[in-house]
C-alpha cells in the first residue's frame, strides 16, 4: 500500500473548480487500491488524489 500524498488540516486545490479546501479526512479504497479524500468544505463529498493538487 502506497502513502497518502494528502495529510488531514492540509490545504489544497481541486482542479476542476480551482478551489482551495481543507483535507478533514483520508481513506484508503483498498479494491481501488487509492486514496480518497474528505474535504472540510464539500463533507458530502469524496476526491481522489488526481483530482487535488498541492497549494
Amino acid at each position: 500500500m502506497k502513502k497518502n500524498l494528502y495529510t488531514n488540516g492540509e490545504q489544497v486545490i481541486i482542479k476542476a473548480t480551482d478551489e482551495t479546501v481543507t483535507v478533514s479526512k483520508s481513506q484508503y479504497v483498498k479494491n481501488m487500491k487509492r486514496y480518497s479524500y474528505t474535504v472540510k468544505e464539500q463533507p458530502a463529498t469524496f476526491f481522489f488524489e488526481e483530482e487535488l493538487e498541492k497549494k
